[in-house]
């Protein structure tokens, strides 16, 4: 690989997310690219976890300013599609996720439908405590502290936590 992009790489490696910290931008898979374009410049490409997302313009700044800091110039694209899913999501962030107490999201299968019509109810996924391991939880709100989590009770040991929607 080039050794210009690697240092890219290895600049960004350690930034946390602005929501999550014990999530690194790579982990969490907003971190898409480091290319090198036509005429030789260095982008960076993130994709945020959906278009609406209120931290990503502090993730861009947050780029700029840890590119600037190791004296690299790149430019930050930012880029919606394809949309970010859950799957992009490291197995080692998922469980820094865990371990910080917030239970990782699911996989979700190619085929499954993101948009869910009146009349067609799904059961929520059971969601094993990210505290106690059991699967004896419940879903308490569709939406937790932020719109991208819902928020869930253990019945066994009782402490609510976080549940990272997949999508």
């Amino acid at each position: 690989m080039n050794t210009r992009l690697d240092a890219v790489w290895d600049a960004l490696d350690a930034l946390s997310d602005p929501e999550i910290p014990v999530l690194t931008l790579r982990d969490l898979g907003i971190l898409r690219d480091v290319r090198a374009t036509a005429d030789g410049r260095i982008e960076v490409v993130i994709t945020p976890t959906y278009s609406g997302c209120p931290a990503i313009s502090q993730i861009e700044d947050d780029v700029r300013a840890t590119l600037e800091a190791h004296g690299i110039d790149a430019q930050v694209v930012t880029q919606l599609s394809p949309a970010w899913t859950t799957d992009w999501m490291s197995d080692a962030g998922k469980d820094k996720l865990r371990q910080y107490g917030i239970a990782p999201p699911h996989r979700v299968p190619a085929d499954t439908q993101v948009v869910r019509f009146i009349g067609r109810a799904t059961a929520p996924p059971v969601v094993p405590c990210p505290r106690c391991g059991s699967s004896h939880t419940v879903e308490a709100s569709r939406f937790a502290s932020t719109a991208c989590k819902a928020l869930y009770k253990c019945l066994d040991c009782q402490e609510p936590f976080d549940y990272f929607k997949p999508y």
